[in-house]
Parts: C-alpha cells; structure tokens; sequence
C-alpha cells in the first residue's frame, strides 16, 4: 500500500516537491525546529485532532457549506455552479485554520 499525499509531504527538509522550505536567520532555526518537533508529535495525537475540530465546529463556523448557485448557473448558461461559502466562517476569513491549530500547539 502506498503512502498518502498527507503522510510523504512536506519531507524532512520541508520540501513539497520542489517547492517549499524554511529559509530563516540562524537565530531562529533553534526555536523553529522546537515548533517543528512539537508539531510532528501534536499531529500525531487523537486529542488534537479532536480538540481541533471541535474549535473549528463551534467556533469557527467550520465546515462552512457548499451553495449552488441557481442564479448565476442559469446567467452563464452552462454547468452548474456551486459556491464554498467561506464568508460564512466566523471572522469571515480562512485565517483561522491555521492559527487556531498554531495556538493549541503554543498551549501543549
């Protein structure tokens, strides 16, 4: 069985192809190799993954809906067009997909 997209990216040099990468000032590469480390065993844990979706169920909104939009299909006369509804998402922004993820890493 081969392993998934999720489970061989980025690589250890933080690759995801031949995009990608940490270029940081040397002061920094201690404590981001910390948040790196820490993340690598977060990831690997049931509770933050449980943890995490219930912030992003109740708090932010998350998953937002998918619309199909009637008017603008008909308008344009050809497939069906459906809308992610992002501007639903409580701040209204995709922003918090990271950050809330980042904030239970500082807090482990």
């Amino acid at each position: 069985m081969s392993k998934s997209y999720i489970d061989t990216v980025p690589n250890e040099e933080g690759f995801f192809g031949k995009y990608g990468g940490a270029f940081i000032p040397p002061p920094l590469e201690k404590p981001f190799e910390e948040l790196r480390k820490a993340y690598d065993e977060l990831s690997q844990s049931e509770d933050f993954h449980k943890e995490l979706y219930d912030i992003r169920k109740h708090y932010q909104g998350r998953p937002t809906p998918v619309y199909f939009a009637k008017n603008l299909t008909e308008y344009c006369g050809g497939g069906k067009i459906y809308l992610k509804r992002e501007d639903l998402n409580h701040t209204g922004a995709h922003k918090l997909n990271h950050c809330m993820a980042e904030a239970l890493v500082a807090n482990a």
